[in-house]
């Protein structure tokens, strides 16, 4: 049995001003064939795992390239042809294959392709046939497009967010296509459009019980594997919006069944489901009254929609100047994207003092940059976080702490969202000293920063992220599906309390 494997991921907002080029790809994580590390990214687990797997049942697997670019705006066309038919021809190379297991991420959008992932598949297909097995997992936030199902046997999603299974799942699709390469299953794919799309963090609920429901239902009588695809409302596209994804053991009624019980579910649970997320004003308030009645552990603030996970810039600086204004003294930002700044402190080296520059470059959004008198608190030429097993590149980091306080600021060349407070102590930061962390992510931090803080308090900043899909100028995605329209699929209003707090 042979099984070529390969990664090609990011997620594009298509309202991000910043350009995706083949080195926004390399700073982030690039591996060539056989060189991908033992360790898992967000969206290549399936090569490590193949790997593994087949070392130890004695199958050849046949590596590709493996390459993520941090979420930003459109990929310059000849990026995503390069990195795809690099792929490509490594498939080419290693036929004849009996299957093909992708890591993808499914919102992939670049200058004359709205459907990267679907004109990638659809070349997969036409060159191994149709005969040949192919699977691939994604990340819930894509958009699950006709063109892309015509082409898999096998398709899932990860079911948390934030993504804390993303490991589980890729050894849950490598799974379904050894038992099918075996004969042993014979997997059919059904969808179902919900004509919606909303916030969908498992964190809380009701997605915790939604999901925890559908995880009960796998493996049970022909149910295969069950996925809520939550689509990408920054990605103005054809097909965005919210799905179920339903795998069946060649039980196509059954799953078609499943899939719309477990859409209308879902559907009637639209606004619902986002977290409260306050105008950071308001945060800022309530994470100080926090404070007063829980001294013990600092309170975390996450500036929901500047976060680079979405595409956006990362370099806001609207609540940490508020923040300053009002005098909080015990502080720790992570992370500011500034690639400028951070040459400057390394230039100026450890333990310097200088009058720095930082933040709110990459446009408007953004707010105006900081100007303040700072200390080089920590440097290092290769900074990383963690999220689960993956190691997140940061580039290039600086740590500086604004004179007269004690504001610790990490600084980073490579733009990531916060995953887990090693985003801190990575970098010299004891942030269990902290009246107050600032992050920047939409939910991907919670689980790490949940234990150890006494509360999150999500806060709404500008940036160049679409927050209100209903008031949203979408070109491509139309204006079909809910809270553009009250009740597309016809089952019942929400109640005017949910509709109003989602407009």
């Amino acid at each position: 049995m042979r099984i070529f494997t390969a990664s090609l991921a990011t997620e594009t907002n298509t309202f991000s001003p910043l350009p995706t080029d083949r080195a926004a790809f390399e700073a982030s994580f690039y591996a060539g064939p056989g060189e991908h590390p033992e360790t898992p990214t967000l969206c290549s687990s399936p090569v490590p795992i193949l790997r593994r797997r087949g070392a130890d049942e004695g199958f050849t697997v046949i590596e590709g390239t493996s390459t993520w670019a941090e979420p930003a705006g459109l990929i310059k066309r000849e990026t995503f042809e390069e990195l795809r038919d690099e792929i490509l021809d490594q498939l080419r190379a290693a036929l004849p294959v009996d299957g093909v297991v992708l890591g993808l991420h499914g919102a992939m959008v670049a200058q004359g392709y709205d459907d990267c992932e679907g004109d990638l598949l659809e070349r997969v297909r036409g060159i191994v046939g149709p005969e040949v097995l192919i699977a691939a997992e994604f990340d819930p936030h894509s958009h699950l497009t006709r063109r892309r199902v015509a082409q898999l046997d096998i398709a899932a999603m990860f079911l948390e967010f934030p993504h804390t299974d993303f490991q589980e799942r890729g050894e849950h699709v490598v799974d379904l296509a050894l038992r099918t390469l075996r004969g042993e299953i014979r997997p059919v794919i059904s969808t179902f459009d919900c004509k919606m799309i909303g916030i969908y963090p498992t964190s809380q609920q009701p997605m915790r019980g939604f999901v925890d429901r559908l995880k009960t239902l796998e493996g049970k009588v022909t149910i295969l594997s069950a996925s809520v695809v939550h689509g990408f409302m920054a990605g103005d596209v054809p097909e965005m919006g919210t799905q179920i994804l339903v795998v069946t053991d060649n039980d196509p009624e059954a799953g078609a069944a499943l899939a719309r019980k477990l859409g209308h579910e879902l559907y009637r649970l639209r606004g619902q489901t986002a977290m409260p997320i306050l105008d950071y004003e308001a945060g800022i308030d309530a994470a100080l009254a926090t404070r007063r009645d829980d001294p013990d552990l600092p309170v975390t603030i996450a500036d929901t929609w500047d976060n680079p996970g979405g595409g956006c810039a990362g370099d806001g600086t609207f609540v940490l100047m508020s923040l300053i204004r009002r005098g909080i003294d015990r502080v720790a930002v992570g992370a500011i994207w500034d690639p400028i700044a951070v040459s400057f402190c390394h230039a100026a080296g450890l333990g310097a003092t200088l009058k720095l520059r930082f933040g709110g470059k990459a446009g408007a959004e953004a707010g105006p940059p900081i100007d303040t008198e700072v200390q080089v608190r920590h440097l290092a030429q290769e900074g990383w976080q963690s999220f689960r097993a993956s190691r997140v590149t940061l580039g290039r980091t600086a740590v500086v702490r604004i004179a007269g306080t004690e504001i610790d600021v990490v600084l980073i060349s490579s733009r990531s969202q916060t995953y887990e407070p090693t985003i801190f102590t990575n970098h010299g930061i004891d942030y269990a000293e902290k009246e107050i962390l600032l992050v920047k992510s939409t939910n991907h931090f919670h689980a790490g920063f949940a234990p150890v803080t006494s509360r999150i308090i999500h806060v709404d900043s500008p940036s160049s992220y679409p927050t209100n899909p209903a008031k949203t100028a979408y070109q491509k995605a139309g204006a079909d599906f809910w809270p553009k329209v009250a009740d597309p699929l016809g089952l019942g209003a929400c109640d005017a309390a949910e509709e109003e707090a989602d407009a």
